[in-house]
């Protein structure tokens, strides 16, 4: 079982795969490059830990020893003695192919290499590889200490092996699996970003406002946040992204991002991260 855990981005999902694999016993080493970003998500994961005591999920005592098994680094130089690699960069297909080839000159020749990607074919990271049989998807749901389910997604070449060590992580963090084929978009972002994707089409041929769209979703059919709203927490520039990675490789138009979409990622309204997007936030 690996002991030595990477974690390639220490943005939202990093710090949430980081804190997750720590709370579970694993030694973690955090990276990105820059060291503010790392800073941050030292102090994200301090806060959701005490958040955790605070309601009973964890025992007080238990946070500092989680926090002291996560080291951080701008080096990804440093991942040479990691067991198992999980990549949660920014869902961009040529920086994570890039990361992979790097990645696979460092680790060691016996290193699982996963990807938290949301929709890029597992076989396409794979081939940025020498170890395409120990590449494969493990896509977690934000935020990552909450959620329970974890997409488990085999490439061309994945090995039975790498994924029965994947699937036996994915347990001893406490999550739920659940297996795709490598397909874009996988389950849960091809069933989902359609239905965003609508709402926003809503939004932009005047059928009602944002707040009623989300009333609407939210109270008619019983989910936790409406579907601008949740779009917004996603963050806009990602739905945009997998809306294209399912439109590209699906060619289908029923996957074609919504004009409104395209134009408010261009004004840089990202949803909650940038304090503006289909609704405003402080």
């Amino acid at each position: 079982m690996p002991r030595k855990i990477g974690v390639l981005g220490a943005g939202q999902m990093g710090n949430g795969i980081a804190h997750v694999f720590s709370a579970a016993g694993h030694e973690v080493r955090l990276y990105d490059i820059a060291e503010s970003q790392l800073a941050k998500a030292k102090d994200t994961i301090a806060k959701n830990l005490d958040r955790q005591a605070k309601k009973g999920a964890i025992d007080a005592g238990q946070i500092s020893a989680i926090l002291s098994r996560i080291g951080t680094t701008t080096r990804l130089e440093d991942m040479a003695d990691i067991d198992f690699a999980v990549e949660a960069a920014v869902e961009n297909e040529a920086l994570k192919l890039e990361l992979f080839r790097r990645l696979d000159g460092i680790a060691p020749p016996g290193a699982i290499l996963a990807t938290n990607t949301s929709s890029i074919p597992i076989t396409k990271i794979a081939s940025a590889t020498r170890r395409p049989e120990k590449v494969i998807g493990m896509h977690f749901m934000n935020p990552v200490p909450v959620m329970t389910l974890v997409e488990v997604i085999r490439g061309h070449s994945t090995a039975d092996e790498t994924f029965a060590v994947t699937a036996e992580l994915v347990a001893r963090l406490g999550k739920e699996m659940a297996v795709s084929q490598d397909y874009p978009g996988f389950i849960a972002n091809r069933i989902l970003m359609p239905m965003l994707n609508e709402a926003i089409f809503a939004l932009y041929e005047g059928v009602a406002s944002a707040d009623d769209i989300d009333k609407a979703m939210k109270l008619g059919t019983n989910q936790p946040m409406g579907p601008l709203a949740l779009a917004d927490f996603i963050g806009l520039d990602t739905v945009l992204a997998i809306l294209r990675v399912l439109h590209d490789g699906f060619g289908d138009p029923k996957f074609r991002p919504c004009p409104l979409l395209v134009k408010m990622v261009n004004a840089g309204h990202l949803g909650r991260k940038t304090g503006r997007g289909f609704h405003k936030y402080d």
